[in-house]
């Protein structure tokens, strides 16, 4: 799978350090440097997907999938612009990284007070869409839980990035282009991802969201006996990182 997304991104021509993430509940990584291709595997987990989140739901319509805090009134989009009906996983990275810039969570994931944050047995929440405004009759909430498995999924991916260039001696600067791939990564906010550090303080028009780049790969190696032996190449030339 993750040949397949190097095939179709190109990385391995790039002169420059250039860095490859296909994100799902397993996040691929390779970093591009100086001829070599260097790679880890980190398991981040279903929540960028809806699962593991109180009201987390995958792609479909009525689901959360963005949104922003302005003067302490929450704006979100739905898919389809239907009725909310739940959170995927774009709207939660959303939703955590407004949490933190507002300050209703600190840096550990911690809920202040606050007018939409309620105490209930099992934790802080905060109200993201009161039941009146829902198509479920009640209210959707981003729970301390929740934010719990944004910060383990993040730290997991942030931690493979890190991995990749302490082996390579690459600073984080020096990268002149992220790819981000997958479904979930064709979504996400880069500003969101970065808020909340699963990416760093980049300048935005480094990242490329390319999505289903192992689809495309696949393609080329079905349609291409040159791409197909490419692949085999790249197959064994890629340094893996434990």
């Amino acid at each position: 799978d993750h040949v397949a997304m190097l095939l179709a991104t190109r990385l391995f021509d790039s002169r420059d350090p250039v860095l490859g993430l296909d994100i799902g509940t397993n996040t691929e990584i390779t970093l591009a440097f100086d001829g070599r291709l260097v790679s880890c595997s980190c398991a981040s987990g279903p929540a960028f997907e809806g699962a593991h989140i109180k009201d987390g739901m995958r792609a479909a319509e009525g689901g959360i999938e963005g949104g922003q805090i302005i003067e302490g009134r929450v704006e979100y989009q739905t898919i389809g612009h239907h009725p909310p009906v739940g959170i995927c996983g774009s709207g939660i990275l959303d939703a955590v990284a407004q949490l933190l810039q507002e300050g209703i969570i600190d840096e550990k994931g911690s809920m202040k007070d606050h007018p939409r944050v309620r105490r209930t047995e099992k934790g802080p929440e905060f109200i993201l869409v009161p039941k009146e405004e829902s198509g479920t009759d009640r209210d959707i909430v981003i729970s301390r839980r929740d934010v719990g498995e944004i910060q383990l999924a993040k730290g997991a991916i942030r931690a493979g990035i890190n991995t990749l260039l302490t082996e390579t001696g690459v600073q984080p600067s020096d990268l002149s282009r992220i790819y981000v791939a997958g479904a979930f990564g064709t979504y996400i906010k880069i500003e969101s991802a970065v808020a909340i550090g699963m990416f760093s303080p980049l300048p935005h028009d480094r990242f490329s969201q390319v999505g289903n780049a192992a689809g495309m790969g696949a393609r080329l190696a079905l349609i291409s006996k040159r791409e197909r032996s490419r692949a085999q190449e790249l197959a064994r030339q890629v340094e893996y990182v434990e």
